[in-house]
């Protein structure tokens, strides 16, 4: 008899400064890779910053769970692209003292799957 699998799940980073003013060593599991930040902030910005890192982890989420629900419900998927666009306006913060997105435009495109399956694929992402 095997055991369900788990409803939690625990994902865990870790994010320290480098001798370099704005610059991130950041670890997840045993990947390492480097942050920077904006150059708008004194920071080197010469490697993804904070913002785009976030971002990118909306995209991938995206695309990886489409394929995901896609295997789950038998549609065959060729393709999947998420572009992720945020924007922020510091002058348009609903909050004073936390800097939010101001807007984020998420533009998904698949192949393979016809146009009610793709539909109902990325309301599923949605959903999730």
């Amino acid at each position: 008899m095997t055991t369900p699998p788990s409803s939690i799940r625990t994902y865990e980073v870790h994010a320290e400064t480098t001798r370099t003013f704005g610059r991130v060593l950041a670890s997840a599991r045993q990947h390492h890779f480097i942050v920077d930040g904006p150059v708008q902030n004194g920071c080197p910005g010469e490697e993804v910053t904070p913002a785009e890192l976030f971002l990118g982890g909306v995209a991938a989420c995206g695309a990886e769970l489409i394929q995901v629900i896609a295997r789950e419900e038998g549609v065959r998927v060729d393709h999947v692209a998420v572009d992720v666009t945020g924007t922020v306006d510091r002058s348009r913060q609903k909050h004073a003292g936390v800097t939010t997105f101001t807007t984020v435009d998420v533009e998904i495109v698949l192949s393979g799957a016809d146009g009610a399956h793709a539909a109902a694929l990325v309301e599923g992402f949605r959903r999730r």
